[in-house]
């Protein structure tokens, strides 16, 4: 059976982006959405998937959110665009 580990980031109603890792993506989304998923983002609702990325172990996950987390707010923006670039491909 296929392992599914999620990095992923979320744009807080205040603009920030919050990054994270789940194995259960959306129930992570609804643990967010009603005030259960980060302190971080309990203040900051409603939130908003903007990015995702599946990986086959958890390690590969936290270490893919680790490395977003370094980026600079600029990187990531760039990140989700590209995102949402190969969303269109796959859809037209």
């Amino acid at each position: 059976m296929e392992e599914k580990n999620y990095t992923y980031i979320l744009k807080c109603s205040d603009g920030s982006l919050y990054t994270g890792w789940t194995n259960r993506l959306e129930e992570r989304l609804v643990a967010h959405q009603s005030g259960r998923g980060a302190k971080y983002t309990k203040g900051r609702r409603p939130v908003e998937l903007v990015y995702w990325e599946r990986f086959a172990t958890k390690s590969e996950a936290m270490s893919r959110e680790a490395a977003i987390k370094r980026m600079s707010r600029k990187e990531k923006m760039a990140l989700i665009h590209r995102g949402y670039e190969s969303l269109d491909l796959l859809t037209n």
